[in-house]
């Protein structure tokens, strides 16, 4: 049943004994925010089942069959109102029973090779050197199984201590601020399963796109106007080459350009909503 956040949610950790439970789970809390991932959800929560002691799904209030999913699966689903990227994973992070939390978004998997790696920080019952870790999170295009090779598509920092490291308090990004900790680098990869199709990329991008335009820091028109000049074709070039999409074939071409194209939207989008006040 979908529960609502527990007070005392945040100093709990002190009810977990150290070390690995007795069928090898970590003394780690997964957390993941989702909603309407009735389709995906599974997937992700059977990739850390044998690893975390502790799941939770923050569902902000899906319609399909998410929660009666997640908690077949055996994650704790908690409601809460969507306020925002960033604000949604520090709610998360609050209701977690261990200190040290992995965070995985509704479409991602873990790997057995990034599994492999954190198991390793915490082998023979051993405390993280670090406060906090980073992972590469590659891209599988729809009805793929695997990203594409040689993919360069995020760094994230998802494995941290909450007593040194939290999520920025942000509406528009959700990423961890490491503050003065070192950063390391696990070398395994989280897979992104991010988009069912590429007409979902393009209801998504072109959703996140106005969303962004809404909520971005206002840009002065000669700003958005020169911006606008150069959007398209910079993010084109960037994510054809840089991020190795023309290594995906066909696929990954029609990635790239519907991802550089809302891209270029949310500028132009910016731009319109300036010329329009100024109309007035």
């Amino acid at each position: 049943m979908k529960q609502t956040p527990s007070a005392t949610a945040p100093g709990r950790s002190a009810i977990r004994p150290p070390g690995s439970d007795a069928n090898g789970a970590l003394p780690l809390s997964c957390f993941i925010i989702a909603q309407n991932e009735a389709d995906r959800i599974a997937r992700t929560i059977a990739s850390v089942a044998d690893l975390a002691r502790e799941i939770i799904v923050i569902d902000s209030g899906s319609t399909d069959d998410t929660v009666a999913i997640a908690e077949a699966a055996g994650a704790r689903v908690i409601y809460n109102p969507w306020p925002g990227f960033g604000q949604q994973k520090r709610f998360g992070e609050q209701q977690c029973h261990d200190d040290w939390l992995l965070n995985l978004d509704a479409d991602e998997v873990v790997s057995s090779e990034l599994a492999s790696d954190i198991r390793a920080l915490f082998a023979g019952g051993a405390t993280p050197a670090l406060a906090v870790y980073g992972m590469r999170v590659s891209i599988v295009y729809p009805g793929w199984t695997k990203p594409r090779p040689f993919a360069r598509d995020h760094y994230c920092l998802r494995l941290y201590d909450r007593r040194r490291c939290r999520f920025k308090d942000s509406t528009l990004f959700d990423s961890v601020d490491p503050g003065q900790e070192t950063v390391g680098a696990l070398p395994g990869v989280l897979y992104h399963h991010s988009v069912r199709s590429l007409a979902d990329l393009a209801r998504k991008a072109d959703a996140r796109a106005t969303y962004n335009a809404l909520h971005s820091k206002p840009k002065s028109t000669p700003v958005l106007l020169a911006r606008a000049a150069i959007e398209l074709p910079w993010n084109l070039f960037k994510y054809v080459f840089l991020r190795t999409h023309i290594l995906g074939g066909w696929t990954g071409l029609r990635y790239a350009w519907i991802t550089a194209y809302y891209r270029w939207q949310r500028i132009v989008r910016m731009l319109r909503s300036n010329l329009r006040g100024s109309a007035h």
